[in-house]
């Protein structure tokens, strides 16, 4: 079966992305410059009710982390998208999206105004009838968190580099939202925002 791209976008440094997979489809998330974070949300495109559940994703896999073979769920547990495919071995579920109040917590008020994540998924939310309480804990792509024995999370430098890719099948249609992570004050994007490219295809999967 051929494969047939369906779209193909560059999203700019900071910039929000979103879609609708139908079942099937394929997204190719591919991390131009290296160390990009790219984060994520997804929903059931016929009941956005029915949303990505961190929560379920990692009991249903017993791992924190996301690479090939992962099933992102909802809340119910069905599954919403397969990762079919992973040059980079590991992505986070638990760093969160950064916002405009945890800028100004986490590195000084002068940060607040800075565009933040959870801006990116209010603004490009919007379009598809979405408000900050569809908003839950996302997926960050290529985002490094390690967890020390302790159980203290860090936020370090990636382990992505420019052209490593993730690729996720829709188990049914999805609606995706990404935030294209604008942070400049922790490492998650060597403190330097770059493009990122996203590829829809449909067949040959």
């Amino acid at each position: 079966m051929t494969t047939t791209i369906i779209s193909d976008a560059e999203v700019p440094a900071r910039a929000p992305y979103s879609t609708v997979l139908r079942r099937g489809e394929t997204l190719s998330i591919i991390d131009l410059g290296g160390n990009q974070a790219v984060d994520f949300l997804c929903y059931d495109a016929a009941d956005t009710a029915k949303r990505y559940s961190a929560a379920a994703t990692i009991a249903a896999q017993r791992n924190i982390f996301l690479t090939t073979g992962s099933v992102l769920r909802t809340g119910e547990s069905a599954p919403l998208l397969t990762v079919v495919e992973d040059t980079c071995g590991r992505h986070d579920t638990l760093g969160g999206a950064c916002s405009k109040e945890s800028n100004s917590l986490r590195y000084g008020q002068h940060t607040r105004y800075q565009h933040a994540c959870v801006e990116n998924f209010l603004t490009e939310g919007a379009k598809w009838g979405l408000g900050k309480r569809d908003l839950v804990s996302n997926v960050n792509w290529y985002m490094n968190v390690p967890v020390e024995q302790d159980g203290t999370l860090g936020i370090v430098d990636g382990i992505s580099a420019p052209g490593l890719e993730v690729k996720l099948r829709a188990e049914t249609d999805v609606l995706v939202l990404v935030s294209n992570c604008p942070q400049i004050n922790n490492p998650c994007n060597g403190f330097d925002p770059t493009p990122v490219r996203m590829i829809v295809t449909g067949g040959g999967e």
